[in-house]
């Protein structure tokens, strides 16, 4: 496996780790438009606070190793999708301020009013995120050059669209279960009828993305037939899938977050490996498709960045695994929290 090659994998391990840490960030916002009471939402809150903030550093990781690693690309897509961008950085930050600044002041309107913020801060980034990976797939307006030449509205078509509201899905999932694995009473007993809800949903948008896929890009299921690494992601993603009903059932809550986490994984690396080596395909013409060898940084770069990564990432996982550890068990709510 050559350098190029080896940066492909990397990232695509930056995105799915981001994909299942902050995922549940994200899903317990857009949940926290439907909580109850002021209490459910202090659970809310309190389930994600100590964890949030780290779980972003992956997504921050992601976007410095596609500027080193393969600046063609990150110049074609910040500056092709400049404006969902920018709406998506002013929902992570609504996010971010929500959470600090909404028990500053004693008053029932200035909560509710952060905790909006918060709510739909994390729902515009989910559906953001799908449009934008939707577009990917299906490929976007690139020239020879390597230039974007299409429209905003040109990355609201149907299948981008569905690809968000998928999107949406899959993490509002990942935030149940997760809400339904840190919190007791009340609250775990709903999230337990609503994943079970929201299982059958996702099923239904999962056909819907698949025939889509089939019309869209179709170069996705042409690579998936003759590269046996999909079928061991599809496996994953199957076996993840299948899980998560019985264990929902069963109130085994970790398994039940596991299955949403393999079935999260899987999706992301088969998709990934029916892209390989391309990373941005063009619609007008394929040949101007960005790939892991035209788009790259040099050799020397790369290798570099390679030890650099090799030193930080273990770092960041040992991090990342000790914050967990150390606040593992159930939410209790006190006078320092949320």
């Amino acid at each position: 496996m050559d350098l190029n090659t080896t940066w492909f994998v990397l990232y695509a391990v930056l995105l799915i780790g981001y994909a299942l840490l902050d995922g549940f960030d994200l899903g317990v916002g857009v949940l926290h438009l439907f909580a109850r009471d002021e209490h459910e939402r202090r659970l809310h809150l309190n389930a994600i606070g100590p964890v949030w903030d780290g779980n972003e550093v992956w997504l921050l990781t992601a976007g410095g190793a596609l500027f080193a690693a393969f600046p063609p690309v990150y110049a074609t897509v910040f500056s092709g999708f400049y404006l969902p961008l920018m709406l998506v950085l002013a929902a992570l930050i609504a996010r971010a301020v929500s959470l600090e600044f909404r028990g500053k002041v004693d008053s029932p309107l200035w909560r509710r009013a952060w905790d909006l913020s918060f709510g739909l801060g994390s729902l515009t980034a989910l559906l953001l995120f799908g449009v934008a990976v939707g577009n990917i797939v299906r490929g976007i307006a690139v020239d020879a050059a390597g230039n974007y030449v299409g429209g905003f509205f040109a990355l609201l078509n149907p299948y981008a669209l569905l690809s968000g509201v998928a999107t949406v899905a899959i993490f509002v999932m990942h935030g149940v279960l997760w809400l339904r694995l840190k919190t007791d009473g009340p609250l775990a007993q709903r999230m337990g009828r609503t994943a079970t809800r929201m299982w059958m949903v996702l099923m239904l948008l999962y056909l819907a993305i698949t025939v889509a896929t089939f019309f869209a890009a179709p170069r996705i299921f042409a690579r998936a037939l003759d590269r046996p690494l999909f079928w061991v992601f599809f496996l994953t993603m199957m076996t993840g899938i299948f899980i998560m009903p019985p264990a929902i059932s069963a109130a085994r809550n970790k398994l039940a977050f596991l299955g949403s986490a393999l079935a999260t994984t899987g999706i992301i690396a088969a998709t990934a490996v029916c892209m390989f080596p391309v990373l941005v395909p063009s619609s007008l013409d394929p040949a101007f498709s960005l790939d892991i060898y035209n788009a790259s940084s040099t050799q020397r770069t790369l290798g570099v960045m390679l030890i650099i990564a090799g030193i930080g990432m273990p770092l960041v996982i040992g991090y990342t695994s000790w914050i967990y550890w150390t606040f593992r068990g159930k939410v209790e709510l006190d006078e320092h929290s949320y």
